[in-house]
């Protein structure tokens, strides 16, 4: 697929003509906010444009600790479109960044001047230097995970809810048939925020020089003025946006003793990426990064230009997988999953295709990003190994099903319906009416063998026995850090820790890591010679039911995903 957002940015003077050779200086402004991967239609190119990717933003960070022109890193800091592990596997490029003895200075308006602001600063911590404007404010409160429940208007309304479970913490429905947390689901949750609340205050400690209890004690008294922030030792300095920049250029040009160059890290990254990749069967050895995002669906992976996210098909990122297998310029495959889960048989299919490509002599290594529980577990189960950030939300190894019962409201309202049917179980997912009892038995009967299996498969991906999966199962979300305590996960880390990992499998050196498969830009409008073909099961562009309004659904318990979901409300801030 073209990519327009390259066709459309403007040629600079510095491109036209002889680029300066002065010092870089990388600059990213995360306010413009961050997209999970590069949209795959021209739509949605166009729609996006001003969103970064973030694997540019951690390959072009990564690549400007080893390029000797870059001098500095200055970061806008903003974290409304980033999660926790996100957040992390950006920490964990600007520790590369200053490791290669560079400067990094990280800089807001305000740390949570309309909101918390723990995430924010707990990424600022990574940098040399932290700055705020003079009338800026420090939301450093504290973390918190909240649950809405809608059960009390549905009783109004005359609507309820049929759930099954397997087993006790799956909570994706609670919102529908509870008015609070159970206590599983507040177990859970305690958990969560303690696990992350523990790795914020360990990270502020450590980068700005204070104690543990120290940080708890701040924590407890936030948020902080600007002149508080300083004296607390939690901002370095206040400052205005010029004369944050002015500053670090003057120190740049003063060590390097030449006009240094302002460029964002996308454009860096770009300029520094090849336009014309080696062909498939070139001898141009990689290792290939397959991308997986959003609910999790048979058919192709579908992209909504307008908003509402991505649904991970499983027929595409199948495709992608045995494309790897084809190709004797892959050796080896880094898959990179972002997802709540969803369908357990378009899991399945995902995790066979990668077991698959792992015995075909391909090592297989699956990372995490800021999700990926349920199915979005599942389709990790066929790698060789697993990666996943300590603040990554995985597990909810589980099932769940349930239906809304809508007939009291519709009587309300005189709406009635009639209908013929050739057996009594023909119409069990009707939404006017519950389960019958013997609808419930084969509910019942089809939770427990999805659970069954699921557990099974991940016994013997993790060399676990029954009693132990069963242990850390039951529909448990876990931290990464947690997961990894408890033999979920292999290694805590992002894609650097994947790749470095892929490497070592295939043995292979220090092989480019390219993302697969490459598509043409007719591949969309061609004939297709059979369903190996890939581009028959590339991505399409279509609108998500809900649109922006699929938040709103999720909470409402209406069905975006399938069995294998995870809770819709993990959003820690």
């Amino acid at each position: 697929m073209v990519d327009l957002a390259k066709i459309t940015q403007p040629l600079s003077l510095a491109r036209l003509g002889q680029r300066s050779r002065g010092p870089v200086v990388l600059e990213l402004d995360l306010t413009e906010g961050v997209a999970d991967e590069a949209p795959g239609d021209p739509i949605a190119q166009l729609v996006n444009r001003r969103k970064q990717h973030h694997l540019e933003l951690v390959e072009g960070i990564r690549r400007g600790a080893r390029d000797p022109r870059v001098a500095a890193l200055l970061v806008r800091v903003d974290t409304r479109t980033l999660g926790f592990a996100k957040v992390q596997e950006l920490r964990d490029c600007v520790a590369d960044f200053r490791a290669a003895g560079k400067t990094a200075v990280a800089w807001a308006d305000s740390f949570g001047e309309s909101g918390e602001g723990n995430l924010s600063h707990y990424l600022a911590c990574a940098f040399d230097r932290i700055a705020m404007a003079p009338t800026g404010v420090l939301g450093l409160t504290g973390l918190k995970l909240k649950g809405t429940f809608v059960k009390g208007a549905l009783d109004k309304l005359g609507v309820g809810y049929e759930v099954g479970r397997r087993h006790e913490y799956k909570s994706a429905l609670n919102g529908v048939t509870e008015t609070g947390f159970t206590d599983a689901h507040r177990e859970v949750s305690e958990s969560i925020v303690s696990s992350l609340g523990d790795q914020l205050v360990e990270a502020v400690a450590q980068a700005r020089g204070l104690s543990e209890e120290r940080v708890r004690e701040l924590v407890s008294q936030g948020p902080f003025m600007a002149g508080e922030a300083v004296e607390h030792g939690l901002v370095d300095r206040l400052a205005y946006r010029d004369e944050i920049y002015a500053d670090l250029l003057a120190e740049v040009r003063g060590e390097r003793g030449r006009e240094p160059e302002l460029l964002f890290v996308t454009r860096y990254h770009r300029r520094h990426t090849p336009t014309q990749l080696p062909l498939p069967g070139s001898g141009a050895s990689c290792i290939a990064l397959i991308s997986a995002t959003g609910t999790i669906s048979t058919g192709r992976t579908r992209r909504s230009p307008l908003g509402g996210g991505t649904v991970m098909g499983s027929d595409t990122v199948c495709a992608a997988f045995r494309a790897a297998r084809r190709d004797p310029d892959v050796k080896a495959v880094v898959f990179r999953v972002d997802s709540r889960g969803g369908s357990p048989t378009a899991s399945d299919a995902i995790r066979r295709e990668a077991e698959l490509t792992s015995r075909a002599g391909k090592p297989v290594v699956a990372v995490m990003g800021d999700v990926a529980g349920s199915g979005g577990y599942y389709v990790t189960l066929g790698a060789d190994a697993i990666v996943a950030q300590p603040g990554t939300l995985t597990g909810s190894i589980g099932v769940i099903t349930g239906k809304p019962v809508l007939g009291p409201l519709l009587e309300r309202y005189g709406v009635t319906s009639d209908a013929v049917s050739t057996g009594p179980h023909a119409g069990m997912f009707d939404l006017e009416r519950p389960f019958s009892e013997s609808e419930w038995e084969r509910v019942n009967a089809l939770l427990d063998e999805v659970y069954g299996d699921f557990t099974a498969k991940v016994a013997r991906a993790r060399s676990m026995t029954p009693e132990q999966v069963h242990e850390v199962a039951r529909g448990r979300v876990w931290t990464g850090r947690e997961a990894h305590e408890r033999g979920l996960v292999d290694a805590l880390g992002g894609l650097e820790t994947a790749v470095r990992i892929a490497r070592d499998k295939a043995g292979a050196g220090a092989l480019p890591l390219r993302s697969f498969p490459r598509r043409g830009a007719l591949d969309g409008l061609r004939a297709h010679e059979s369903s190996e073909d890939l581009a028959a099961s590339g991505p399409q562009s279509s609108l998500s039911a809900w649109g922006p309004l699929e938040g709103a659904a999720l909470a409402l318990g209406l069905p975006l995903g399938g069995p294998l979901s995870m809770p819709g409300a993990w959003e820690v801030r």
